[in-house]
């Protein structure tokens, strides 16, 4: 009888892992005390980037199988220097403990999760521990510049196919947005103090539409960063509301 697989898709696993990683913190694994990680999905070419309250970086690959795909995503590009800008450890996520892929790599740097090979506590277990005090095998690869982290925790499905992500661009698009929202126009001069190109804005994107007046805008149809990144959206959106507010009161 063939196996039922554990889960359905690569988000469902990624999604998974997530749970575990924020399930954890606090907890003792190992005799040691795992600390806070905070996950950004899909950030900086990462299906999961896990940062560390003192900054520490884990880049982590999702595959459904492991394969040398998995293998290819999380190593540098041929050309690239491996110390230059990077994750502080890289790892590979995969939905069933296999002793070969942890010896591939092992050798290559690279940590394997897996889940359920010891159950400790919390009922959604990956190994190994995020303490990283008593695992052996956490390959320190020595970037010179970590990952750039966005301002917000992306609102962003990890290890889902033709991923969205969160990126500087799409914050300074939904700061665009939150001006739309709360002026009810934008104007060029918004558009400099959010130092955004307007170009791309007001050409045949269908973003936005002129107004009445020269120079100012109104939202168009085809805009929808902000359905696109609804919790991300309201914290920008506050954001802006008090920037205007204190023009107003300067």
């Amino acid at each position: 009888m063939k196996k039922e697989p554990k889960y359905a898709s690569e988000a469902a696993l990624c999604a998974d892992f997530i749970a575990w990683v924020t399930a954890s913190a606090g907890e003792y694994q190992g005799g040691a005390q795992t600390p806070k990680w905070t996950p950004y999905a899909e950030t900086a070419g990462w299906d999961i980037l896990l940062v560390g309250a003192d900054g520490t970086q884990i880049g982590v690959q999702a595959k459904m199988k492991f394969n040398m795909k998995v293998l290819h995503q999380c190593l540098p590009g041929r050309w690239a220097s491996w110390h230059e800008v990077g994750p502080d450890y890289r790892a590979v996520l995969i939905p069933e403990f296999d002793g070969g892929a942890e010896d591939i790599c092992g050798a290559l740097g690279l940590m394997l999760f897996a889940p359920g090979r010891y159950g400790w506590g919390c009922g959604r277990d990956f190994t190994p521990g995020l303490n990283m005090e008593h695992s052996v095998g956490w390959h320190y690869w020595s970037p010179h510049k970590r990952c750039d982290v966005p301002e917000f925790i992306p609102d962003v499905v990890a290890g889902a196919s033709g991923p969205v992500q969160l990126t500087k661009w799409k914050i300074a698009a939904l700061r665009v947005v939150a001006r739309l929202e709360l002026q009810g126009r934008i104007s060029r001069k918004d558009f400099r103090d959010l130092g955004v190109d307007p170009r791309r804005w007001t050409g045949p994107s269908g973003w936005l539409l002129p107004a009445d007046c020269p120079g100012e805008y109104i939202r168009g149809t085809a805009l929808d960063f902000d359905q696109q990144h609804p919790t991300v959206y309201v914290q920008v959106l506050e954001q802006e509301r008090a920037k205007l507010a204190q023009a107003v009161h300067a």
